[in-house]
């Protein structure tokens, strides 16, 4: 089969498109023909050996796929040969064929293209964990999401509201802010000409925000904790920016918050039953049409390299899609 490999620890560049034999399943796994991957922002810190999962070289990249089931271990009970699915494992999904333990997959119902399927389980589980499970968020509560129009943030804007939030967008660009307000934000910062934490204020009356959502860090982090009400929750995602924020304990304690980790990986891993739970509920949201991952470019295969170095540069809108049919 065809993948892309990482052959040694590196930037996108370094990537290969390569033959190589197709996965060998173990009792409890399937095996399945990828039609979609998407991209995450995970891809980029793996084939650098900065995520939390570390494989040894050679790997594919790529966690987020659909496709259809060519093979079945012997321990298997929910899947047949020929069953169209959504699966999600930390690498391995930038190749024609993919391995996914039973329990890290659900049935692709046919209302939902491939492609689409393949931008759901990472962005959209991870921001729906992290407002519903993670913080909380109580309708009429006030939501800020920084990299708003990324693929973890665009997810949260249109979470947000459906669970009766008040959302204010943030981003580096006013494209970036046009996608977020088609997506449902009521509010809009530029945080690239505008002053972050001033301007949420003036958006909020001084009250401040009872949530924030953060895939982003470094220099975002401080500021936007700043605007945070009494009793709020700010959730931390990811670095997206490269640095890993130094946020004054200080704070926590004026505002009387909480910051709270959000780590959809291992809580897979430990709660899957509660993690299929939150995949259903999206499934049915996409299905009433309350929700519909933007895809702003799709790739093929040999191109996946490019569409790693997009997301890496932070020049993604929405969701990247490597489509192999």
């Amino acid at each position: 089969m065809k993948a892309i490999l990482c052959t040694k620890y590196g930037p996108p560049s370094d990537l290969q498109l390569s033959e190589i034999a197709k996965p060998i399943i173990s009792k409890n796994q399937i095996l399945v023909k990828v039609h979609a991957c998407s991209v995450n922002f995970p891809d980029t810190l793996i084939i650098r050996g900065l995520y939390q999962f570390k494989p040894e070289p050679p790997f594919s990249p790529g966690s987020d796929i659909s496709g259809i089931v060519v093979e079945i271990g012997e321990e298997v009970t929910r899947y047949a040969i020929g069953d169209e699915v959504i699966g999600m494992s930390p690498w391995g999904g930038f190749a024609e064929f993919a391995a996914i333990d039973e329990h890290f997959a659900m049935p692709k119902p046919k209302e939902i293209p491939f492609d689409k399927a393949a931008c759901f389980l990472y962005t959209y589980s991870t921001s729906l964990y992290a407002l519903q499970e993670r913080a909380k968020i109580n309708e009429g509560e006030t939501l800020l999401v920084l990299g708003a129009a990324g693929g973890v943030g665009l997810a949260a804007v249109e979470l947000g509201k459906l669970l009766g939030a008040k959302v204010i967008a943030a981003a580096s660009t006013d494209e970036k802010l046009a996608l977020c307000k088609n997506s449902g934000a009521d509010e809009l910062v530029n945080y690239n000409t505008e002053d972050l934490k001033s301007k949420v204020k003036e958006l909020t009356g001084g009250k401040g925000v009872d949530v924030i959502l953060d895939p982003v860090g470094a220099s975002y982090a401080n500021p936007a904790i700043r605007t945070m009400a009494w009793g709020g929750r700010y959730l931390v995602v990811g670095f997206a920016a490269g640095e890993i924020p130094k946020i004054p304990l200080n704070l926590a304690l004026l505002k009387g918050c909480s910051i709270v980790g959000v780590f959809l990986g291992s809580f897979a891993m430990r709660f899957p039953k509660e993690a299929n739970r939150l995949k259903q509920q999206l499934v049915d949201y996409y299905i009433a049409g309350k929700v519909d991952p933007h895809i702003s470019k799709r790739f093929s295969l040999e191109n996946a390299p490019e569409a790693i170095q997009l997301m890496m540069d932070r020049k993604a809108l929405g969701k990247l899609v490597v489509y192999l049919t």
